[in-house]
């Protein structure tokens, strides 16, 4: 919501203030019905205290999903767009689409086009979502369009949770790793240490360093709390810029085993919003402009990138492709042959259906794979530890005993 100063005159005389609004229009509505003439309005700049902060895009991918479904609906039964906007505005479990939307509506309601409304809010709508509305609106098929739209994020969803999923459980036995570990070597391994050390002589190896782990977790937690979240930070700032990410994206496709699945999710989202734009008729270039930015990973939109420069001057959009690793033989004939026939989103449509059951196949694979896995590291960690503690304890039992 914006801020706007305002000065005017009410019964009283001379007034001046703050109004909060989504738009300067609703702001002067507001004023009117408090019956304040407006003589002057400015909308204030934003300030931290003020801005509303988000990570992301602020709106949820299955929120969009229904939305989009619910506009092509309620087109489809004869309401307006002016009057859908309104609807779905009021009725959206989303507080960032709902002000999005009612801002939009003011925007329908003053002549604007529903992209061009629709591209003022570049944090929740993307520009494969913008640009397919326009083709929309063009043809005059907007319901038909949005309901390709609600079809395309709903399968780009469904992925993306196999993705997590699949992601989700080693993650959380990982963080429960660490944890044991933690409270072993900060509450429970100090307990034996004046013990060990009266009963004098020389200690196991393993034991020497767990007790020295101990120590050094007592004596400088600050520095391991300090390590983990300049990492954090460091990551944040690498994926910032370009260059970086282009590593730490080739890196993560590169790893053993979870690498081979995001590549295939990459190239998924990939094919699955070439083949959207097309059938949207939108230009080859432009859609190879917008997927280059949507893409979501820097090594594949670099790709990308040279294959709109190499369709530019007139040679063939898969030569970039055939020369990298991360495009299968699969994607660039299926893409060369869409070229040929003159059928691109259909063949580009039949890749992308290929990929995420590879992804939903994968993930179910993986999620089989790991579970035992990190059971047994889980149970390693802990029995290290214990074992530790427990072989010298042993030898003072077999001590006393013989003495």
């Amino acid at each position: 919501m914006g801020r706007y100063k305002y000065t005017g005159r009410d019964q009283k005389g001379k007034k001046s203030g703050i109004v909060t609004a989504s738009s300067k229009k609703d702001a002067l509505i507001q004023l009117k019905k408090q019956e304040v003439r407006v003589i002057d309005i400015l909308e204030m700049p934003e300030t931290l205290m003020t801005k509303d902060i988000t990570i992301g895009n602020p709106v949820k991918l299955q929120h969009l999903v229904i939305f989009l479904r619910q506009f092509a609906t309620l087109l489809q039964a004869g309401v307006t767009v002016v009057d859908a906007t309104h609807i779905l505005s009021e009725q959206t479990e989303s507080k960032a689409l709902g002000k999005a939307l009612k801002e939009i509506e003011d925007e329908l309601r003053d002549g604007n086009p529903l992209s061009e409304a629709f591209s003022r809010h570049k944090k929740i709508f993307e520009p494969l979502l913008i640009n397919m509305l326009k083709a929309g609106e063009a043809s005059g098929s907007l319901d038909e369009t949005l309901e390709g739209l609600a079809t395309h994020y709903e399968k780009q969803h469904i992925t993306k949770q196999k993705i997590i999923s699949a992601l989700a459980y080693p993650m959380v036995v990982g963080v429960i790793a660490i944890g044991v570990v933690i409270f072993l070597l900060a509450a429970v391994v100090p307990t034996f240490v004046n013990m060990l050390n009266d009963f004098g002589g020389e200690l196991p190896a393993i034991t020497q360093f767990v007790i020295a782990s101990s120590d050094f977790m007592q004596k400088f937690w600050y520095i391991i709390i300090m390590f983990f979240v300049f990492i954090a930070i460091t990551l944040a700032m690498l994926r910032k810029d370009k260059r970086s990410k282009y590593y730490l994206d080739y890196a993560v496709l590169r790893i053993p085993i979870f690498g081979k699945m995001l590549q295939k999710a990459v190239l998924a989202r990939m094919t699955r919003t070439l083949s959207s734009l097309f059938s949207s008729s939108v230009p080859i270039l432009q859609a190879l402009a917008i997927v280059e930015k949507v893409v979501e990973n820097e090594v594949v939109a670099r790709v990308i990138g040279e294959s709109r420069r190499s369709l530019e001057k007139g040679t063939s959009l898969t030569d970039p492709m055939k020369r990298h690793w991360a495009f299968p033989p699969l994607v660039t004939q299926m893409i060369a042959i869409g070229e040929e026939t003159g059928s691109l989103d259909s063949m580009l449509a039949k890749v992308a259906d290929f990929y995420e059951k590879e992804v939903e196949s994968a993930t179910d694979r993986l999620k089989s794979l790991i579970e035992p896995l990190m059971i047994v590291m889980l149970a390693g960690l802990v029995g290290t530890i214990v074992t530790s503690i427990l072989v010298p304890m042993f030898e003072i039992f077999n001590s006393v005993q013989n003495y």
